[in-house]
């Protein structure tokens, strides 16, 4: 069975660049595509960003112990890692990648053990983090101080995981993430 990398931050610490960093090096890799109960935006396509179901079709695969990990986000908005996702992967050879919630990533932590490695990319400061959500230009202030609270709470998240890459310059995070990430799949 193929390996488990697992990212984990809080919104504008850099761990989507992380990650896509990390598909494009050559570490047979595959990215754990998520299943959700939102319907799709934009050009979203059924399978390339996500698997899109029904609130009650999220619920049936919930009742069949077919999710690895869920959240219940708001009222009938699912997000989740179905099992034969990584079952697709692995059984092909593949290391699985997420980029998922703290309490996500902890929950396939535990459920996998020394077969999974936990990252967490933690910001400079949570002043830098509110200059890079505003910096985006894509939310409100409103949000943006959610999104703060939120990360807050997310950092206090950080001692569960294996290894916490601090991002304050984005080109030396990626390689101590490409040393680790490198490493582990070779043990």
């Amino acid at each position: 069975m193929g390996k488990l990398l697992i990212f984990s931050a809080p919104s504008g610490a850099g761990k989507s660049t992380i990650v896509n960093y990390l598909l494009e090096q050559d570490l047979n890799l595959s990215f754990s595509i998520s299943a959700t109960s939102r319907p799709p935006r934009g050009t979203e396509q059924n399978g390339v960003e996500y698997y899109f179901l029904s609130p009650d079709e999220f619920r049936e695969k919930i009742k069949n112990n077919e999710f690895l990990e869920y959240e219940e986000v708001y009222t009938d908005r699912y997000y989740g890692t179905l099992k034969s996702e990584i079952q697709r992967i692995t059984d092909n050879g593949g290391n699985v990648i997420f980029d998922v919630d703290v309490v996500g990533g902890c929950h396939i932590k535990e459920h996998y053990g020394d077969k999974a490695l936990s990252v967490f990319v933690e910001p400079p400061s949570i002043e830098a983090l509110r200059y890079r959500l505003e910096k985006r230009g894509t939310d409100s202030a409103e949000v943006i101080q959610d999104r703060i609270a939120k990360a807050e709470y997310e950092i206090t998240f950080a001692p569960r995981f294996d290894v916490i890459i601090h991002n304050e310059n984005l080109e030396v995070a990626k390689a101590e993430v490409l040393a680790v990430v490198s490493k582990f799949l070779q043990e």
